[in-house]
């Protein structure tokens, strides 16, 4: 039974620590009262006990154990607080920014598998902040499922897409997980990405993000998410893209090309350098 074999690990492991810590009931009053906020916090907008698993790098350890992947394949990273199920379908190249703020993006690439074969009929399930660094569920001012869409790929395994340049941005501080952060003397900032999860039949579901190149929070993700992979560069989108795509002038784009692991290889992928040393860029 799994919860007995977890149990019979995890309880002397929290046993041990109270005393090496030698805990007082005070502190150990403070713990469960801690405990006990993050989870009064949350709702069906905010989820403050993965905030919490997030920034002790738990998400991001769990990430690497359960996902190792094989050479030339996109690496995974975490899946955060803010994904809604039930995002639109959208037909490639609509806009999944509806309130008409920000500087516009053009995103565009390939979803192939290993080898570099087009992957048609994949699925695309796109996420991120405004241009001020807030997601849909935290700011009234945006439109539901604003800045979200669900893409599929064509034959030729491309997609694209219009939005904006995401921010950085903080994670919510205004909770316990904020009141730790501040106490442990750590800013809430995690650099400006885009979301995305990947399917295909056949394939490992991909969670992952993509970084935006230059960031000043690269190095020192608050959730320990950034994996070198996974950063790229936004550029002038070019003037065949303005053409095809009627993009306005001075439009960025940015280019990624995802490769997914068929399922058939799992077993064969060793222990990611990610287990390793999980939290390397914070």
């Amino acid at each position: 039974m799994r919860l007995r074999e977890i149990m019979a690990v995890l309880i002397p492991h929290l046993h041990a620590v109270v005393r090496e810590l030698r805990l007082t009931p005070e502190e150990w009053l403070q713990a469960i009262q801690f405990l006990t906020r993050t989870g009064q916090i949350c709702s069906d907008r905010r989820q403050e006990f993965i905030l919490l698993s997030d920034t002790l790098g738990i998400s991001m350890l769990v990430d690497a154990i359960n996902n190792r992947k094989i050479d030339d394949v996109t690496p995974s990273t975490v899946l955060g607080p803010f994904y809604v199920n039930g995002a639109p379908a959208l037909s490639m190249g609509e806009n999944i920014a509806l309130h008409g703020r920000g500087e516009p993006l053009f995103v565009s690439g390939t979803l192939s598998d290993e080898t570099g074969r087009p992957l048609e009929g994949a699925v695309l399930d796109v996420w991120q902040t405004s241009e001020d660094g807030f997601y849909d569920t935290q700011d009234d001012t945006q439109p539901d499922m604003n800045l979200r869409g669900v893409f599929r790929t064509g034959a030729d395994g491309r997609f694209w897409f219009r939005s904006i340049v995401p921010a950085s941005y903080p994670i919510p501080s205004d909770g316990p997980v904020g009141d730790m952060l501040k106490a442990l003397n750590r800013h809430p900032m995690r650099p400006a990405h885009i979301h995305f999860i990947l399917r295909a039949i056949g394939y490992d579901t991909l969670t992952t993000h993509i970084f935006i190149d230059g960031d000043t929070y690269l190095d020192s993700d608050a959730v320990f998410g950034v994996k070198d992979a996974l950063i790229k560069p936004l550029m002038a989108a070019t003037s065949e893209q303005q053409a095809e795509h009627a993009l306005p002038q001075g439009c960025k784009a940015l280019h990624v090309d995802f490769r997914l692991q068929p399922e058939a290889l799992a077993h064969v992928a060793g222990a990611p350098a990610s287990e390793q040393k999980a939290g390397a860029h914070a």
